[in-house]
C-alpha cells in the first residue's frame, strides 16, 4: 500500500513544522523592539499621544475582525496611525497604572523585519516591525478586543 506511507510521511512533516525552533534574537535587537512595544502599549494606558506616535510608522496598517455582515464574509475594522494618536490623546484606554498587567513579547526577527505580541487587559495585538535607520517602528497591527469584565 503506497498510500498509507506518504499519509504518515506527511503527518511527520507537519509534526516537525510545528516544533521549528524560534531563531536566536541578540539582546540589543530584543531590547529595541520590546522598547517600540512598550512605547505602544504603555503610551495608550498612560493616555501619552507622542510616546504612541514614535512607536508607529507613518503608514501604519492597523486592523481588527469585525465579524460576519449579511453577506458572510469578514469585514475588518482600520484604523490609521493619526486614528490611534487621536484615540490616546482622548484617553481611550487610559488606565490607572495598577490595573495595567501588559506584556511585550519579540516572537521573531529575521534581518530588519520583526513580529511580536502586546497584551494588555483590554486587548491582544500582533505587531508586525520595520527597522528604519536604528529604530524599529510598528508597521502592520492585527488585534483583537478582549471581552469587557465587570467591574467589582
Amino acid at each position: 500500500m503506497p498510500f498509507m506511507p506518504i499519509v504518515l510521511a506527511a503527518a511527520s512533516a507537519v509534526a516537525t513544522a510545528d516544533a521549528l525552533p524560534v531563531p536566536e534574537v541578540d539582546a540589543a535587537t530584543r531590547a529595541s523592539i520590546e522598547a517600540t512595544c512598550f512605547d505602544y502599549v504603555d503610551g495608550q494606558l498612560e493616555g501619552n499621544p507622542d510616546r504612541v506616535a514614535r512607536a508607529l510608522h507613518s503608514d501604519l496598517a492597523k486592523r481588527k475582525v469585525a465579524g460576519e455582515t449579511p453577506g458572510e464574509r469578514r469585514e475588518l475594522r482600520r484604523m490609521t496611525k493619526e486614528e490611534l494618536v487621536e484615540l490616546t490623546r482622548q484617553g481611550a484606554l487610559k488606565t490607572p497604572r495598577a490595573q495595567w498587567d501588559r506584556s511585550c513579547y519579540v516572537l521573531d526577527v529575521a534581518g530588519d523585519v520583526a513580529v511580536a505580541r502586546a497584551e494588555t487587559p483590554w486587548f491582544v495585538d500582533f505587531l508586525h516591525m520595520g527597522k528604519f535607520g536604528d529604530r524599529w517602528v510598528i508597521v502592520n497591527a492585527m488585534w483583537y478586543s478582549k471581552p469587557h469584565q465587570p467591574k467589582n
